[in-house]
């Protein structure tokens, strides 16, 4: 009986050791999946944290500061719109030519010149001379051919996108700039060239000579290069308008694609 209760004292001994080296092992285990730099990591990772929080905060109340300057923003936007059709329709009005030559004062009293401009007085054709002045010079200036906010909103949403008028505007300046820049290349003598603008100004001209080009404003597709328009997506978008509401017509010589500043459908 006294063997008996000593084995079984032994088993009990031998079973609570293996139970101890057992759990000796999990903490063993553990302790390499923690290691004690990990400490120093989780506190970085609470840096961060703090740091994108501060972020966030900031991004957070610059966006509130931005809706509250949008209403403002649309007032700037209105009063400029006004005033932009006001400038268009003085521009309308105010005459292409308000000084004489030395010569045309010398022929005729400036009381004969207000007479014929009168009602019930005469045909007047003093724009005749001018003209001609113009043909010896060269080509007229571009013409600026601006597109109203009616035809604008005319448009359906997907041509429209995100444009608008000031952009759309903004492009005609840049194209009736390229126009005139070739305008000079056309008309300008060699010897008022730099070498490497010779070749592009005899190019110009052959184009200018075609019968589709002849008489009228244009520029290439390569003379595209802002400010304002440029060949982006915003810029496709504003020649797709463009051609859409007649300001420009495009066709192809050579290997250039040319556009054609168009008088607008009335």
């Amino acid at each position: 009986m006294d063997v008996k209760q000593a084995g079984s004292s032994l088993d009990s001994l031998i079973s609570s050791f293996n139970t101890r080296i057992a759990e000796l092992q999990e903490l063993v285990i553990a302790r390499n999946m923690y290691p004690a730099s990990s400490v120093t990591d989780l506190k970085a990772v609470d840096t961060a944290l703090k740091a994108m929080e501060l972020q966030v905060q900031a991004i957070k109340d610059r966006l509130r500061e931005e809706t509250l300057a949008i209403p403002k923003a649309k007032k700037l936007i209105e009063a400029s719109l006004r005033q932009q059709k006001k400038l268009q329709s003085m521009s309308v009005h105010v005459p292409e030519r308000t000084t004489f030559s030395n010569s045309e004062i010398n022929n005729r009293s400036i009381l004969p010149e207000a007479s014929n401009q009168l009602p019930g007085f005469g045909p007047s054709k003093p724009e005749e001379p001018v003209a001609t002045h113009k043909e010896k010079k060269g080509r007229s200036s571009p013409p600026l051919w601006y597109i109203t906010a009616a035809e604008l909103d005319s448009l359906s949403s997907y041509m429209r996108g995100r444009l608008t008028l000031d952009k759309v505007n903004a492009a005609i300046n840049d194209m009736a700039a390229y126009a005139d820049s070739n305008s000079q290349l056309i008309t300008a003598p060699k010897k008022k060239l730099a070498e490497n603008l010779w070749e592009k100004a005899l190019e110009l001209r052959d184009i200018a000579m075609t019968e589709s080009i002849k008489g009228k404003h244009f520029f290439l597709e390569t003379d595209i290069k802002g400010p304002s328009l440029k060949l982006d997506n915003t810029g496709k978008a504003i020649l797709t308008v463009l051609r859409h509401l007649g300001r420009i017509s495009e066709t192809r010589i050579g290997h250039h694609r040319v556009i054609i500043l168009s008088k607008p459908q009335t």
